[in-house]
C-alpha cells in the first residue's frame, strides 16, 4: 500500500503532508517554494510509493470556490499532464489554516513560531490529509 500526499497549494509557498505507509496517520512533511513543487513531486514519486495525491480545494462559506482556485486549477491541469497515472483528488480545505493556528496554540508554540507561515502551511496540509483520511 502506498502513501497519500496532501498539498496545501499557495501562490508563493506550498505545504505538504504525507501518510505513513499503512495510511493510519497524517504527518506534516515540509513547506516549499511553489515554483519548485513539480520537480519536488517528481523526485518524491521516484523514491517513494505514492498511490494518491490530495490537493486542497478552497471554498467560501457559501460553498463557492474561493479566488485562489485561479492559481490552483492551472497547477492541477499541469499535474495531471505531468503525472497522468497519479490520482489527484481535490478536497475541501475550508478552515485548515485556522485549525492549524489553533493546533499550534494548543500545542504550546510560542507566538513567534506561530507567525512562521511555512509552519502554518505544512500543518494545514496535515489537517487537510487527516480530514481526507477520516472520509475513507
Amino acid at each position: 500500500m502506498g502513501r497519500i500526499v496532501a498539498i496545501d497549494y499557495g501562490k508563493k509557498r506550498t505545504g505538504l503532508a504525507v501518510t505513513d505507509p499503512l495510511r493510519l496517520t497524517a504527518n506534516p512533511l515540509l513547506t516549499i517554494d511553489t515554483a519548485s513543487l513539480p520537480a519536488w513531486l517528481a523526485d518524491y514519486f521516484a523514491h517513494n510509493v505514492v498511490d494518491e495525491v490530495v490537493i486542497g480545494h478552497p471554498t467560501q462559506l457559501n460553498g463557492e470556490e474561493s479566488e485562489s482556485m485561479q492559481y490552483i486549477r492551472p497547477f492541477m491541469e499541469s499535474f495531471r499532464r505531468r503525472f497522468p497515472d497519479m490520482p489527484l483528488v481535490a478536497f475541501d480545505e475550508r478552515f485548515t489554516s485556522t485549525l492549524a493556528h489553533r493546533a499550534m496554540i494548543d500545542g504550546g508554540m510560542r507566538r513567534k513560531q506561530r507567525q512562521d507561515k511555512a509552519v502554518v502551511d505544512k500543518i494545514a496540509a496535515c489537517i487537510l490529509l487527516e480530514d481526507y483520511l477520516n472520509t475513507l
